[in-house]
């Protein structure tokens, strides 16, 4: 029988500094408002790294909170494959950082960077992983600290981002419907210039109208190939985990699949744009609080710097 990698657990974990617009413009003196915020992105607040919270300490976190979701042991876990542009340092990756924090004394461990797609392409590895039996579980994690590359005087960007991590385990299963139906990975290498980090500490530049025209047009491929790969419809579809970026391409993406709103997750509102752990901090929440159910369709997606852009069909 063909193994499948199912979602055995979700976790996710946000910073305890919650800025809201406001705030954050009187504390770094912006020429910006709550309304302008808002207007343009959908974002009403962010939560930010204090001085002792790390990419590792974050994604461990979550990475908890999903093995207990899961009812796994961490020493269970085969692989730790983390998504991240924010790494705490060039090596150890942060994945093997996190293999220590958790006691998994066993398999392996590494980063993607894939900027705010990373989590995709992550579930992707894990999944080509876990069907050629490399490992039976894995925690696949997006952990971000954002707020340590963004330029604090340019209000074009640093109102855009926030801070988290989410976790899911993949586990194998024999004969089952359920799990990872595929992933379509994309990127385009000519396009780097549009939404890029200076060097390895940034701070992160943005060409916000350019990215906003590209993601549109570029996640509606993604969703269709999906879609095809699998002969299904928009009408097959029960939930929509987008990227977190900005909710007009979240609403967008919602009627382009023909989704009322409230089957679509939107956690931009609180977390502003997480990168690599918005989907699944979305994904975890979704979960947590019972909308997303067994056996629904779930489609995820995702556009970041690269441009790197996918999608993942998962049933539930």
């Amino acid at each position: 029988m063909s193994l499948r990698s199912v979602i055995a657990g979700c976790g996710g974990y946000l910073p305890e500094l919650v800025l809201t617009n406001d705030e954050l413009a009187k504390k770094y003196g912006l020429d910006t408002s709550d309304e302008w915020i808002r207007e343009r992105s959908g974002i009403m607040q962010r939560h930010l790294a204090g001085p002792n919270d790390t990419a590792t300490s974050l994604g461990a976190e979550a990475a908890r909170r999903a093995l207990a979701h899961a009812g796994i042991a961490a020493t269970e876990v085969d692989g730790i494959i983390v998504a991240t542009s924010t790494p705490d340092n060039a090596f150890p990756s942060t994945a093997a950082h996190i293999q220590a924090a958790l006691g998994v004394g066993r398999g392996f461990a590494f980063d993607v960077s894939a900027a705010c797609t990373g989590f995709i392409y992550a579930l992707s590895v894990a999944d080509s992983m876990i069907r050629s039996g490399q490992a039976r579980c894995m925690l696949v994690i997006g952990s971000e600290v954002y707020s340590r590359i963004l330029d604090w005087t340019d209000r074009s960007t640093c109102v855009l981002f926030g801070d988290g991590a989410g976790a899911v385990v993949l586990r194998a299963e024999e004969g089952t419907e359920r799990g990872v139906l595929s992933t379509h990975l994309h990127a385009d290498g000519t396009q780097a210039g549009i939404l890029y980090v200076q060097g390895t500490t940034g701070p992160l530049r943005m060409s916000g109208k350019e990215v906003f025209r590209q993601a549109v047009n570029k996640l509606s491929s993604a969703v269709d190939e999906a879609l095809a790969a699998n002969n299904l419809t928009k009408q097959d579809v029960h939930w929509l985990v987008p990227h977190q970026a900005n909710v007009r391409i979240i609403d967008a993406m919602g009627r382009k699949l023909g989704l009322s709103g409230d089957r679509v997750v939107k956690t931009v509102a609180r977390h502003a744009n997480t990168s690599a752990a918005s989907v699944p901090l979305a994904l975890a929440e979704a979960t947590a609080d019972g909308r997303i159910h067994k056996g629904d369709l779930v489609l995820l997606e995702a556009i970041g710097g690269g441009l790197t852009w996918g999608a993942a069909l998962v049933r539930y």
